[in-house]
């Protein structure tokens, strides 16, 4: 198309050629244009250029001698740059000529073979290609390699003056790297239209993960993550090897399923667990592999080795069998609850989860209030040491739960007892002294009720912590309280913490004595429309909660892990497969790796396919071997219409 127009051009005598000509050397001498792009590039590096190429008598030989003049400036060689357009393959395509060109090109670099140009027999005869540094490639021929990689250039002009001009390298060499019995754990997930396009989608993956080709599975994982657009039909599972996924992939027992909702993508509200859900090596397996955490954990550890004297990591992570209580030491577990779901909300948050609420139980509103802004990360460290090592220096005492509702308990409470908080509307907590409490447990059993003895301490969340209140307020009145920032459920009122509360250090002593009013404090966050609950802590104790609160599966919740029975990097990604299938957008990036994955090819969409052919009419011979005579043409879609009129009156 552009060799005619450029033969019209010149010999039609069109009053526009002057300006043609003008225009077109422009577009293709721009020497400096050349030196630019090809700036740090050898030019004798450059083994193949995808040409303009327009095959007009004019404009084929002002493009070489531009490109020889930008050769020549680091290169005297002759005939060693193939040259070559893919205007000979499928003519000239106007505004997608030049990334037709460059589509080929990469295709050449990638397949390492250098296309002919076809049709080619003789030269222009304004073109010395004798004395420039290229030759017209005439054959499909394998692209040579050499002391640097294969670099191409691809050139595209706009008749009005427009140049672009690119080059091109291959990349490096990929390293082969095969997934080993000790890879991390990765998230695989799929998503669809249909459940059946979904259950297609896993078997294509599970064939192509049986072949016998070298493949990674976090390349996988990462491909599946960021390099397919998510629909409302999802699955997901985790895997550690190549056969764990296939596995997954084809027994939907391994693999979670949900519908994606339609419409906005839904929020997330956190929830930070309270004392008594540690557990010896709580997050060592997300210390050990999640990047994030670790450098969270380390940050906190950093930041508290002042006040505690010693490393919560050691805490946290015991070496050795008398090491392991110390988690439950009071001094020592507030700290080492509050470092683990900092850590933890930190990566959920690079993982795009922000918190649009939150709310904590008891130690857990600390935290809420550190990501919130209330407290610095430092003064919070101090914060929570204080409460702790105030709380270890009281009297014991003993906690238990009651499966009674607040009315029904507080009139059953003897002296020395208290309602230390209502996590349900028929879940409560008793605090007091050791003997009181076995008093109450004998008294419940005889009305047939039976109380379970909490892990702790001390009896939080009762008198027994007024001893300490004075201290605790004074310290917190030396530290600046600044205005949240993020909107979190208080647990004294169970309602929307006030600017003046969060900032008052009495609000935090009464915090110490009061009772946790979780229950209102859940009711007050699934009002209007409720968010994704997340539990941010080691369990799911407030998970289950949410769920008794909410009467059904209503209200969507889940958590983070569910403790020491599963391995935490596991249970951490299958919950976040869960917030993805159930409509809470990811930040798949934000999956942080030891090394930089990449892209693989792996199946595409499984269409469903649906027939719209037009079958023939019974009465019409399909062929004249069915013994029949071929309908005209002008028949074929032919079919009879009916035309309403008034029916005409007849004389009776």
């Amino acid at each position: 198309m552009e060799r005619s127009t450029g033969r019209r051009c010149g010999r039609r005598g069109d009053p526009n050629q002057k300006l043609c000509r003008r225009r077109e050397r422009r577009a293709t001498t721009a020497n400096g244009r050349w030196r630019h792009v090809a700036a740090g590039v050898r030019a004798d590096t450059i083994s193949y250029i995808e040409a303009h190429g327009t095959g007009t008598p004019m404009g084929d030989p002002i493009e070489v001698a531009a490109l020889t003049q930008a050769f020549r400036a680091s290169t005297a060689r002759t005939g060693f740059c193939a040259i070559a357009s893919v205007k000979t393959n499928i003519g000239h395509l106007d505004a997608a000529a030049g990334i037709a060109g460059l589509i080929k090109t990469v295709l050449a670099l990638v397949h390492r073979r250098i296309p002919p140009s076809l049709h080619y027999a003789a030269p222009n005869p304004a073109i010395e290609f004798s004395t420039t540094p290229f030759y017209v490639q005439t054959a499909l021929t394998e692209w040579a390699g050499g002391s640097s990689p294969r670099r191409a250039g691809v050139s595209s002009f706009g008749l009005g003056g427009t140049n672009a001009h690119v080059v091109l390298e291959e990349a490096p060499a990929a390293t082969h790297r095969l997934s080993p019995d000790d890879e991390q754990w990765r998230l695989l997930i799929l998503s669809a239209r249909s459940k059946a396009a979904l259950d297609r989608a896993s078997e294509r993956l599970s064939e192509h993960l049986a072949m016998p080709a070298e493949v990674n599975l976090d390349d996988v994982a990462f491909t599946l993550q960021c390099g397919r657009k998510a629909f409302a039909h999802r699955r997901w599972g985790v895997a550690k090897t190549i056969e764990e996924a296939r596995q997954a992939l084809t027994h939907p027992f391994l693999m979670s399923g949900t519908a994606g909702p339609t419409g906005e993508a839904r929020q997330v509200a956190f929830m930070f667990s309270g004392q008594g859900s540690q557990y010896p090596q709580m997050g060592r397996s997300l210390y050990d592999q999640e990047p994030t955490f670790r450098r969270h954990v380390d940050q906190c550890a950093s930041l508290l080795s002042r006040h505690l004297g010693r490393d919560i990591r050691q805490v946290l992570f015991p070496r050795s069998p008398g090491d392991a209580e110390l988690i439950h030491r009071t001094a020592l577990t507030q700290p080492a609850l509050f470092v683990l779901e900092y850590a933890l909300a930190q990566t959920w948050i690079s993982w795009g989860l922000s918190p649009v609420a939150m709310i904590g139980h008891s130690i857990g509103e600390y935290v809420a209030a550190c990501l919130s802004g209330v407290f610095s990360l430092d003064d919070a460290m101090a914060i929570v040491a204080m409460r702790g090592r105030l709380m270890q220096a009281l009297p014991a005492g003993g906690m238990a739960a009651v499966p009674l509702s607040e009315a029904e308990v507080v009139p059953l409470l003897s002296a020395g007892l208290d309602l230390a908080a209502v996590n349900a509307p028929a879940q409560c907590v008793v605090s007091g002294p050791h003997d009181r409490l076995e008093s109450f447990e004998a008294h419940l059993a005889a009305r047939g009720i039976k109380m379970r003895r909490l892990s702790t301490s001390h009896a939080f969340h009762s008198s027994m912590m007024e001893p300490m209140l004075a201290r605790f307020e004074s310290f917190l009145a030396s530290l600046p309280l600044q205005e949240p920032q993020i909107p979190w459920v208080s647990n004294l009122t169970g309602t929307w913490i006030r600017r003046e509360d969060a900032t008052d250090p009495a609000y935090w002593s009464r915090h110490v004595r009061a009772t946790v009013r979780f229950a209102d404090g859940l009711r007050t966050l699934l009002d209007d429309q409720p968010p994704v609950l997340l539990e941010v802590g080691p369990g799911r104790t407030l998970q289950a909660l949410a769920q008794r609160h909410s009467g059904s599966t209503a209200v969507s919740s889940f958590a983070s892990f569910s403790g020491r029975e599963q391995d935490e990097m596991a249970g951490l990604l299958m919950t976040l497969g869960s917030l993805w299938g159930a409509g809470v957008p990811v930040e798949w990036n934000g999956l942080q790796r030891e090394r930089p994955p990449r892209r693989v090819p792996l199946p595409s969409y499984p269409f469903e396919r649906q027939r719209y052919w037009l079958d023939p009419r019974e009465d019409r011979p399909d062929s004249v071997a069915d013994g029949g005579r071929r309908v005209d043409l002008s028949q074929w879609f032919y079919e009879p219409s009916w035309k309403r009129s008034a029916l005409v009156p007849t004389s009776s």
